[in-house]
């Protein structure tokens, strides 16, 4: 199986699941101006995340000499590694709903920062106590001003005109819902693969990156089947309407469900070296690159009274800050 071997290759991997996982709810945006609702968007995206995944695990899972190969791999792995990649993607596929729901009703700059930054801080801590790997006082400490930037956004976002069609209770209360349980799936996906992978030792009954991502996208596919079908009742969608969907809408929602996947693989596999604890907070600087997108592509924060430009410099200070001090951490 391919694995990173150096601390410089891990860090662009992570810099890449930044980007990755800041960007992929640009699709969703340019569906939504086609009125093309998430719900329905949302089976692509799961379909794309889905087969990412089983295109890895038959390229680079068998890949190399390191390690040991996916199919191999696959029939020593334990039940119990095999229930946790499950289980790991159907708590994400719950919160990923909560926060594209976050994202329609208060928009990108927003819903990233509040539900991502808290899923970054629960997150980081529980893969630290996991696997204390980077070093502590500086991860907190950047983890700290990912808190406080988090706090300015939603500050900001409180500022905006209601009349504008955004409601602070409906945007934030699903963000931070959304937040509390994403920052729960990466712990529980890394407890399925073997902690030494990234040296290629594969303890038995672990799994691989590449076997655990797979088994990850049939668990985020299979939960949505129930989960997704209450939102499209809730919403009075039909899977009729979903099927008289055009090319370009559902090449939408499956290149979403490719980027997200792309950078979660490049995130599990550069955990190897970095640790699951660094790695993973680094990659939810996408907090920050969708910030970017809201504020001064999408111009979300069109309208908003004077002063309010002053919240969103703070906030995009505190992130790039805590980002730069997790990134120290792992010198």
């Amino acid at each position: 199986m391919f694995i990173v071997d150096n601390i410089g290759l891990a860090i662009v991997f992570c810099v890449i699941t930044m980007l990755g996982w800041g960007s992929w709810a640009n699709t969703q945006k340019l569906a939504g101006k086609d009125h093309w609702p998430f719900p329905l968007y949302y089976w692509d995206y799961s379909f794309g995340v889905f087969v990412l995944g089983l295109l890895l695990m038959v390229t680079l899972g068998i890949t190399g000499t390191a390690g040991m190969g996916s199919f191999v791999n696959l029939r020593q792995a334990g039940t119990e590694s095999i229930l946790k990649a499950l289980m790991s993607g159907a708590v994400f596929n719950v919160s990923n709903i909560l926060l594209v729901v976050a994202i329609d009703a208060a928009g990108m700059s927003v819903a990233f920062p509040v539900g991502v930054g808290l899923a970054l801080i629960i997150g980081t801590v529980t893969s630290y106590l996991q696997t204390p790997k980077g070093n502590g006082l500086l991860l907190s400490a950047g983890v700290a001003l990912v808190m406080c930037a988090m706090v300015l956004s939603a500050i900001a976002y409180s500022r905006l005109p209601r009349g504008a069609g955004r409601s602070w209770t409906r945007g934030v209360t699903y963000a931070v819902i959304a937040g509390c349980l994403m920052g729960f799936f990466y712990p529980i996906l890394s407890k399925s693969i073997a902690p030494g992978f990234g040296d290629g030792t594969i303890l038995p009954g672990y799994l691989t990156p590449y076997t655990a991502l797979p088994l990850f996208g049939a668990g985020l596919l299979l939960s949505n089947v129930l989960v997704n079908t209450v939102f499209m009742r809730t919403g009075g969608h039909t899977y009729g309407e979903y099927l008289r969907g055009t090319p370009k809408l559902h090449s939408l929602g499956f290149l979403g469900g490719l980027i997200w996947m792309l950078a979660l693989s490049l995130n599990i596999v550069a955990s190897g070296i970095a640790g699951p604890a660094v790695s993973y907070a680094l990659g939810q600087g996408a907090t920050l690159v969708a910030a970017i997108w809201g504020v001064f592509i999408w111009n979300e924060f069109r309208g908003a009274p004077k002063g309010t430009g002053k919240f969103i410099v703070a906030m995009f200070f505190g992130y790039t800050s805590g980002l730069v001090l997790i990134g120290l951490a792992t010198l």
